[in-house]
């Protein structure tokens, strides 16, 4: 049984790339919908790094960044987090509501721009758990998203704290969005429960 992502092969991590990719041009389809506007969306890289790690590859424990947190339930429970700088999170309010770039403030970011924010992690998150689903059948239950504003590190130690189970490694899905001038890199973190990984692995008929 595979307990982290340490352990995955090339072959595995190309069938959850994939996915990513499916579900990005599907979350893509969405947003365009939303916004009456076309957005290109893609997953250059799909990556397994420690949980420890993650700050790092977001510029750093002490970087403001805008983090949407939901919990997984299901047959395979996993916890997803979507975060990105401040700075690029308010460039893509402003692309997401049409907006000139630079209007949206990242000192002071309305209600509804963090509506705007959650209603992108609902997207995401819906659109790559159904490519999930529709490779391996595994319903997958999101619940409501939370948003949070703060210190990349605080962000992680609070869901370490109210989630002791997750596993050591995390599969990192680096997701670019693009629109006209406006070109944003965010980061989609799949934080699986013991079991879950190898639930979807088998499914997908690429466990060990």
């Amino acid at each position: 049984m595979i307990d982290d992502f340490s352990n995955l092969s090339n072959l595995q991590l190309d069938a959850l790339r994939e996915i990513g990719n499916i579900g990005a041009g599907n979350a893509a389809t969405a947003l365009a919908q939303l916004v009456n506007s076309k957005i290109d969306m893609s997953v250059p890289s799909v990556n397994i790094l420690p949980f420890n790690e993650v700050p790092n590859l977001i510029g750093g424990a002490d970087v403001h960044v805008v983090g949407i947190y939901l919990y997984v339930s299901g047959a395979a429970p996993a916890s997803i987090l979507f975060i990105l700088p401040i700075d690029k999170a308010c460039v893509l309010v402003d692309m997401l509501m049409g907006k000139p770039a630079g209007t949206t403030n990242p000192n002071a970011m309305s209600e509804l721009d963090m509506s705007a924010m959650m209603e992108l992690g609902n997207i995401i998150s819906a659109t790559y758990l159904n490519a999930l689903y529709m490779f391996t059948q595994i319903a997958f239950v999101p619940s409501v998203p939370a948003l949070g504003i703060d210190m990349a590190g605080a962000i992680l130690d609070a869901i370490l704290a109210q989630f002791g189970e997750i596993a050591d490694h995390v599969l990192v899905l680096e997701t670019n969005f693009k629109k006209d001038q406006y070109d944003v890199v965010g980061h989609f973190f799949l934080l699986p429960e013991p079991g879950t990984l190898n639930s979807i692995l088998t499914a997908l008929g690429v466990s060990y």
